[in-house]
């Protein structure tokens, strides 16, 4: 068959010709679809290696790898992590490869490879998502990675998710990467930021959070004051929320989701908002403030 060659983020990747012309039309209109089959470029041990690593990997993790290749991924994170693991790939002969290394590792009862399109996939089991997509599925998919359970941990070989900047980022030299003039390979990681945007109550004090990512900005104002009590800024590490606005507002506060609605629990504060420590809010339409 043909072989073509297409630009993919400053690397060159060869595939068959039908196959470039189709992933430039889905670039084109906005919209990659698993149909048009993200060309299978293979993950260098060391790289694999280090995305789970980065993402702290360990015996409790279920490892989600999109688009899983020879499912070296899976395996790895089963036979030297510890973890499960599922593989979802739509070509069948990678999958069947898959299955077979798996047997050969020792690792087939705690994984599974399925042929499966990606965004058909259910992501919500995953604690630890990993990717070596082109960079517009990795933007389609990001709403959903977004919408998983705060903390859950996602890895990127090489390609990042636009505004939603990386929590965590190294590069890796290569010598054997089969893509590229530079052989070298990055590394990105992101914690899936609690959802706390909005208005938060509790008793005469009203909590107003705006959140781009991982970053927040938020007002503390009781009722009934003209002014707020305290303004500050912070960072969403998972369920966590640190301010980083200085000592005179430093707090720390953690966000649970309940059967009942969500709730910020204000663990600690200093300044000007240390009367607030140990309250819990929740949010304004279950508070009625």
């Amino acid at each position: 068959m043909k072989r073509a060659t297409v630009p993919v983020r400053g690397a060159w990747v060869r595939f068959p010709a039908l196959l470039a012309l189709s992933m430039l039309a889905a670039m084109a209109t906005g919209r990659v679809s698993a149909q048009d089959e993200v060309p299978f470029i293979t993950t260098p041990d060391r790289v694999t290696v280090a995305m789970l690593e980065a993402a702290g990997v360990g015996a409790r993790d279920h490892v989600l790898d999109l688009g899983s290749g020879d499912g070296r991924i899976v395996i790895t994170a089963a036979k030297r992590f510890g973890a499960t693991g599922l593989g979802v790939e739509i070509v069948p002969e990678l999958v069947r490869k898959s299955r077979e290394h798996a047997r050969a590792a020792g690792v087939a009862a705690r994984v599974e490879f399925r042929e499966q399109d990606l965004f058909a996939t259910d992501l919500a089991p995953a604690t630890v998502v990993t990717m070596y997509l082109l960079p517009e599925v990795n933007l389609q998919l990001r709403p959903r990675l977004l919408a998983l359970a705060p903390g859950t941990r996602i890895v990127s070989h090489d390609w990042d998710m636009g505004e939603w900047l990386p929590d965590r980022s190294l590069t890796l030299e290569v010598p054997d990467k089969a893509i590229g003039r530079e052989k070298k390979s990055s590394v990105h990681l992101w914690i899936v930021p609690a959802p706390v945007h909005g208005t938060w109550c509790a008793g005469g004090a009203r909590l107003e959070v705006t959140q781009r990512f991982q970053r927040f900005s938020a007002t503390l104002q009781e009722r009934g004051a003209l002014a707020p009590v305290v303004v500050f800024d912070g960072r969403v590490d998972g369920t966590a929320l640190h301010t980083e606005s200085g000592p005179a507002t430093q707090a720390r506060l953690s966000y649970q989701s309940r059967p009942a609605g969500a709730e910020l629990h204000w663990l600690q504060a200093s300044g000007v908002a240390s009367a607030h420590a140990g309250r819990s809010f929740v949010r304004a339409a279950a508070a009625g403030c």
